[in-house]
């Protein structure tokens, strides 16, 4: 079964509840999905860079604060040199999202954050591959998938409530499907790289 982990930073819980969607999307389109939650600046990134290089995939979490991903995210990427000399991450499938308080807020600078990450280590990076809404923004409900309208990865939208209502349905639904998505083709993906034999 192909592996899918999903590394995330969560300042107040709502980047938490996106990347719970992502890994029910994971499950959903078939993948085991591997939740890992960095904790802080400090944390011991050992076991969850192994857990990187044991995946097929890999989906990246972080709110964003001050125009990029969040510090103890940043802690982590930093880490990441750890395996960059040996490519361990090499020809992995990567994608990412991020969550914020704002509808921009420069969420597109930590998505391009998160991809060129990924691209160092000579990852496969994966988009949202969804059309944002074909509506106005003021018919764009709490309901309404890709609300945002991203295209690199994931953006989602919290307001100053508690996660257990932010971010809205739209939105957790629009993570299960990039779940669901990266689980997809990191199945096809080993696939191609253990073809059957006989």
């Amino acid at each position: 079964m192909a592996k899918v982990a999903i590394v995330c930073h969560s300042g107040y819980g709502h980047t938490a509840v996106v990347a719970e969607h992502v890994a029910k999307g994971v499950q959903d389109g078939g993948a085991e999905a591997v939740l890992l939650k960095i904790e802080g600046l400090t944390d011991d990134f050992g076991p969850t860079l192994d857990a990187v290089s044991g995946a097929d995939a890999v989906i990246f979490g972080a709110p964003t604060y001050m125009g990029d991903v969040s510090a103890p995210f940043k802690a982590f990427a930093d880490a990441s040199s750890r395996v960059f000399a040996t490519r361990a991450w090499a020809d992995k499938l990567a994608a990412g999202f991020t969550n914020s308080h704002s509808y921009s807020g420069d969420k597109l600078h930590a998505l391009q954050s998160l991809s060129i990450l990924a691209a160092q280590h000579g990852m496969n990076w994966i988009n949202l591959g969804l059309a944002p809404p074909a509506i106005t923004a003021a018919e764009r409900g709490p309901e309404t998938l890709n609300r945002v309208g991203s295209f690199i990865g994931l953006m989602t939208q919290s307001d100053n409530a508690g996660a257990d209502v932010a971010p809205p349905s739209g939105d957790r639904e629009t993570a299960r499907l990039l779940g669901e998505r990266v689980a997809k083709a990191a199945i096809r993906w080993s696939r191609g790289a253990n073809p059957p034999q006989g």
